[in-house]
């Protein structure tokens, strides 16, 4: 491949881009799908720099492990494999999550966190990742494992509020140069690969044509609005907003959860009721829990993000300080 510098513009539309290797090379319509720091929406003025809080670093470690050892430790068979998202300590109470996903000889493991939280608590993203390969949940699962690649990643997260124009005479933008990720669903690959195939039939609507202006071009948009890419984007706008407005959702909440759910599944000889009363005055006695009521927040939907997240921790084995 070879490394595109610039656009090429004619009478302000976009025609073509410029390469490192000093080429034109000249279309009707420019597809930018060059990731978050997408040079070609820059040089076609369509976006500026993000902003620290509109972007998350994320760091991975690919670890060797023999494939016998991998299902066996993960309980697996055949091609089958093992995901783990973790929430709580995990972050250090910043905004943020970490993986674990087999691959057939290997290991992936990575943490990633808002870049104005890094910015803000100092915290090197690497300590995070060490931290996390020490745990006492995943440090027998990767025992003996070798490092393999180590990698960092600035993943767009500021969402439909971030979004740049999508379209302009001779330009499309798509995937993560256009803000399509929707963090709280951990979903972006499957956001790029549908508005990729909508911008390619907006460029065969406009070849049929004969006209790449932004009018015609607008139909990507449209396009966008009628499909999930848009309104999924949309309907979580606020939400990363949200939930730093209350950090201590963040710093308190995972372990208070943690906490719970741990004790509710305990054999101790005690009613589950009673457990379930005594579970549910500690949690009315928290500071998270009183501070979410007293807010907007009503009591049933402090209730409801209790009882949410109660079972995600069961379903994702959501790391707290009790691990």
């Amino acid at each position: 491949g070879v490394l595109v510098t610039d656009v090429i513009k004619k009478d302000g539309k976009v025609c073509g881009v410029k390469t490192s290797e000093g080429d034109e090379l000249l279309a009707d319509v420019v597809i930018a799908c060059d990731g978050v720091n997408s040079l070609i929406a820059r040089k076609a003025g369509l976006m500026d720099d993000w902003r620290a809080d509109e972007v998350a670093l994320g760091v991975k470690e690919i670890l060797a492990l023999p494939r016998e050892k991998i299902q066996d430790r993960f309980g697996l068979e055949g091609d089958e494999g093992t995901t783990i998202e973790m929430f709580g300590s995990v972050s250090a109470g910043m905004l943020g999550y970490a993986f674990l996903y087999t691959n057939k000889e290997s290991i992936s493991l990575g943490v990633g966190c808002k870049v104005s939280h890094f910015q803000r608590t100092k915290i090197p993203p690497y300590r995070l990742l060490d931290q996390l390969k020490a745990h006492p949940i995943l440090r027998p699962l990767i025992k003996d494992a070798k490092s393999l690649e180590y990698s960092g990643h600035i993943i767009p997260e500021g969402g439909y509020n971030s979004m740049p124009p999508l379209y302009a005479d001779g330009l499309l933008i798509c995937g993560d140069a256009a803000q399509m990720v929707n963090p709280s669903h951990r979903e972006g690959s499957n956001l790029a690969m549908t508005a990729g195939k909508l911008a390619a039939e907006t460029a065969i609507e406009a070849k049929k044509k004969g006209d790449f202006s932004s009018k015609t071009l607008s139909l990507y948009q449209k396009s966008l609005r009628a499909s999930y890419v848009i309104p999924d984007l949309y309907d979580h706008k606020d939400l990363e907003a949200e939930v730093e407005s209350r950090p201590e959702l963040l710093r308190d909440m995972p372990d208070l959860v943690c906490r719970s759910a741990f004790e509710y599944f305990s054999v101790d000889g005690r009613p589950k009721r009673d457990v379930q009363s005594a579970i549910l005055k500690r949690l009315f006695r928290s500071r998270a829990i009183r501070k979410l009521i007293k807010s907007e927040f009503t009591l049933g939907n402090a209730l409801n993000f209790v009882k949410t997240a109660v079972k995600g921790a069961i379903k994702y084995k959501s790391l707290g300080k009790e691990g």
